[in-house]
């Protein structure tokens, strides 16, 4: 109790004049000339209550050594590395297996034309939109490979074996 006695007191039992200056800035520290000159008002009525604030430590920075560093893992920990893992190598597959759907429909280009693209602007829209399909499918294996390397440490990143073309 008594430390926060020393930090927090009312300015009223003070004898010096509270001012609130533009950009909200309570002051104690100005003449009432140098209140005037910057457009300060004298705070009267209202007990003012000031809380020193303590320095916080700095946070450390990270250690910076190129790759990822991490402590020791309990068992929790690798379970839930493992699980990650498991997660992460069936979503790959899903992926893989739609984009070799993807590919297949898009037959190099030329994909079978349907009923409804008599006019030659639909057939090409769709080829458009089946080019930039594959390269998003391309791009969420990319990342998932990168995410299952993270995971075991920079080893693994090929392992379901197919390479992104």
């Amino acid at each position: 109790m008594c430390a926060l006695q020393a930090t927090v007191w009312p300015l009223a039992v003070q004898s010096q004049q509270v001012y609130r200056c533009p950009g909200n800035l309570y002051t104690d520290a100005l003449s009432q000339r140098e209140a005037a000159e910057k457009g300060c008002k004298t705070l009267e009525g209202a007990p003012v209550t000031i809380i020193q604030a303590t320095p916080r430590p700095a946070p450390r920075p990270a250690a910076t050594s190129g790759g990822v560093e991490r402590p020791p893992a309990s068992d929790d920990a690798k379970a839930k590395d493992a699980d990650a893992r498991r997660i992460l190598e069936a979503e790959l597959r899903k992926e893989e297996e739609a984009l070799a759907t993807l590919r297949k429909e898009f037959n190099n280009g030329e994909p079978e034309r349907r009923g409804d693209e008599r006019n030659a602007q639909k057939y090409l829209d769709r080829i458009k939109d089946m080019k930039d399909a594959i390269t998003r499918k391309e791009a969420d294996i990319a990342s998932i490979k990168r995410e299952l390397a993270k995971l075991s440490g920079g080893a693994g990143a090929g392992a379901s074996g197919g390479g992104v073309r």
